[in-house]
């Protein structure tokens, strides 16, 4: 099967993969494949509760991670979860394409038991390459609503994120701003500030489009931006941000979590940097504001199931969404989580209506249109 395109922007160099020891609203997602067993979950724990561990005749219980979200939080929940139940988790870290195509490599005898990544696009993208395997588990199903599952169960969504416009305060009304339409009019010319061509958070933007509205018409909202960018793209999006203070431009597009990350960092800059930004999401009228998802899936040959399991429960278990959202900013897949006084703040808005999975099966015509139309 060919790649995706999302992939071939990675960076796929030799990235040592680092192995550490942790001791201590909505769319429908995925489309479908082949299906692949299913795993029932062995926890005693009821619905809505976080498991906990039973003895392994004295073997010492772990679960394999192989993650592409390079998170501090991440840890934490890890560590959370070990406290509480006894078992290890070990991370390996990498690219998303590098982890799927290890997994591949290694069959049977992969020691991977999880598959953790961002984007809807790359977790259909784990699952039409048979690497994961589906999940039964009433825990999973009472935490988790439907809308945030793969509906095969191949992958379980944990968090996910909006990428909205970001403009600035002292020179932007928030009356001002409507949709992503409108950021490729002329009133915006010189004044938008985006990451480059290459981000795949910005590859979904446009593919979600293209599922939306056709390629035509994504492709000339791509046009439009590529006109009006106040800078040749660079930088992640806390440098848009960043841009928008030192009045290189008066609007960007960017995730919602960075703005909560940015409003608790140390760095005294970055918070006076975010206190001067405004969020407005979107489209409320039209389309809806674009949502993308992190997810985690049962690899096809994980030697740890029940474990896995175990931690993909706590994960999205009240306590493990809490930690998440309040340490990444992120919004949590379970209501009951208790989230930051920032995300209260934002409300609840509309989002776009869409398969999570079309954000990879757009993905290379998505890329060709960025390239064309400039947006380098």
């Amino acid at each position: 099967m060919k790649k995706p395109a999302i992939f071939s922007t990675m960076l796929i160099t030799s990235l040592a993969l680092l192995v550490t020891a942790c001791g201590s609203s909505p769319s429908t997602g995925g489309a479908s494949s082949s299906p692949q067993p299913k795993v029932e979950s062995s926890s005693s724990a009821k619905p809505s509760e976080a498991p906990t561990a039973s003895p392994a005749n004295g073997k010492d219980q772990v679960v394999n991670i192989y993650t592409a979200r390079h998170y501090e939080v991440d840890s934490q929940v890890y560590a959370a979860f070990t406290k509480k139940t006894g078992i290890k988790v070990n991370e390996i870290k990498g690219t998303a394409e590098e982890l799927v195509e290890r997994l591949k490599r290694e069959g049977t005898s992969s020691e991977a038991d999880l598959f953790v990544t961002v984007d809807g696009g790359v977790l259909n993208y784990a699952k039409q390459n048979g690497v994961l395997q589906a999940i039964t588990s009433p825990v999973i199903e009472q935490n988790v609503p439907k809308q945030w599952r793969d509906k095969d169960n191949n992958w379980i969504g944990i968090a996910t994120r909006a990428r909205v416009i970001v403009y600035a305060k002292d020179r932007v009304k928030p009356e001002q701003l409507s949709t992503y339409e409108d950021l490729a009019t002329d009133k915006w010319k010189g004044k938008v500030l985006a990451r480059s061509a290459t981000s795949l958070y910005n590859q979904s933007l446009v593919a979600s489009f293209v599922e939306l509205d056709g390629e035509a018409k994504a492709e000339a909202w791509a046009k439009g931006i590529a006109t009006n960018l106040a800078r040749k793209p660079e930088g992640g999006d806390r440098d848009q941000a960043k841009a928008i203070a030192a009045k290189v431009g008066d609007v960007a597009i960017m995730n919602t979590y960075y703005v909560g990350q940015m409003l608790a960092s140390k760095d005294a800059e970055e918070v006076k940097v975010a206190q001067n930004i405004g969020v407005f999401f979107p489209n409320q009228s039209t389309t809806g504001t674009h949502l993308n998802i992190s997810g985690a899936g049962l690899t096809k040959n994980a030697k740890n199931k029940d474990n896995a399991i175990k931690l993909i429960e706590f994960v999205t278990s009240k306590e493990g969404q809490t930690i998440l959202t309040q340490g990444s900013f992120e919004f949590p897949v379970n209501e009951t989580a208790d989230k930051p006084e920032l995300l209260k703040t934002w409300g609840t808005f509309k989002t776009q209506q869409i398969d999570f999975a079309k954000l990879g099966d757009h993905n290379k015509k998505a890329t060709e249109i960025l390239n064309k139309v400039g947006w380098k």
